[in-house]
């Protein structure tokens, strides 16, 4: 039988009822892929949304100073690149059976999200101080509030359910009640929330950066 009648008779068989064509994929892994790409579109829609309010607006502000407003926003950004990175090596321990080692950085994981809270918070906590709100702020356009509070608002909220998500399988994992597609599954969330990030800092911090002094 040639390749291409057995590629056929396989697609046939695989189709032609009682075989599922995702056998080859957990229903866990399958569910947090089509939420990621839901997510996605969530997210890319306020983005979109953020820079045609800023193209539109003839008085739209840029808040940020370098220091500090930057540098911690840097920082913050460093905070989850290496969270990713303790991430992946979770995930390798945890697929060659060093379950050890993988709740080790997993818990590395959830110190470096928690980080990130800790500066983000304290970042809004300035910010409200200074007057910015959602319906106003003290340089510009009152939508750069709005726009910078849900954007950054929704995505604290993803890197805390994170946490939450990392803690509750670093608890299965310690207990051996966990498998190894729960880690990896878990560490897709994590990096979709960090591949995230990496939009929102350029869009919405470095391209708002205060040129005109301290």
């Amino acid at each position: 039988m040639s390749e291409t009648e057995t590629n056929v008779e396989t697609t046939t068989s695989l189709w032609g009822g009682g075989v599922t064509p995702y056998k080859g994929i957990s229903h866990i892994k399958l569910g947090m892929w089509l939420f990621i790409i839901s997510d996605a579109l969530t997210f890319s829609a306020l983005l979109f949304g953020y820079a045609y309010l800023r193209n539109a607006s003839p008085n739209w502000p840029d808040p940020f100073k370098f220091f500090p407003s930057i540098l911690v926003s840097t920082l913050m950004t460093f905070c989850l690149l290496t969270s990713s990175l303790t991430m992946v090596l979770a995930v390798h321990h945890s697929q060659h059976g060093d379950r050890a080692k993988a709740f080790k950085w997993i818990l590395a994981t959830m110190l470096g999200g928690m980080a990130f809270l800790v500066l983000h918070a304290n970042e809004w906590r300035e910010l409200i101080h200074h007057g910015m709100t959602t319906f106003s702020n003290p340089w510009g356009d009152s939508m750069f509030g709005a726009t910078f509070f849900t954007i950054t608002g929704l995505h604290m909220t993803h890197v805390l359910s994170g946490v939450i998500y990392l803690g509750v399988v670093a608890w299965r994992l310690e207990r051996r009640k966990t498998f190894d597609d729960e880690v990896e599954v878990a560490g897709l969330y994590w990096h979709f929330v960090d591949l995230v990030w990496m939009f929102v800092f350029p869009l919405l911090y470095l391209m708002s950066v205060d040129m005109g002094g301290n």
